[in-house]
């Protein structure tokens, strides 16, 4: 996937809140607001869903884009 940049201008405390829970989610800034917008776009593509299920959603799919996913095994016993 080609990166390119831009700079945009967002409201301080936006900046400040962000920061602080990119330091908690151990996330650079960057990759939490990407983060964010990847949640905030698949709420609202999925209303119904409840946004725990699309974080955890989220979640695994960084999980196996990173290579920590096991294949399910069926049990047929």
């Amino acid at each position: 996937m080609l990166q390119t940049y831009q700079a945009v201008r967002l409201p301080s405390k936006l900046i400040f809140d962000i920061k602080k829970e990119s330091e908690a989610n151990m996330r650079s800034v960057p990759k939490h607001i990407e983060y964010l917008i990847r949640l905030g776009r698949a709420a609202r593509d999925n209303p119904d869903l409840p946004i725990d299920f699309i974080k955890g959603c989220l979640e695994a799919k960084d999980e196996i884009d990173a290579g920590l996913g096991v294949p399910f095994e069926l049990r047929t016993e």
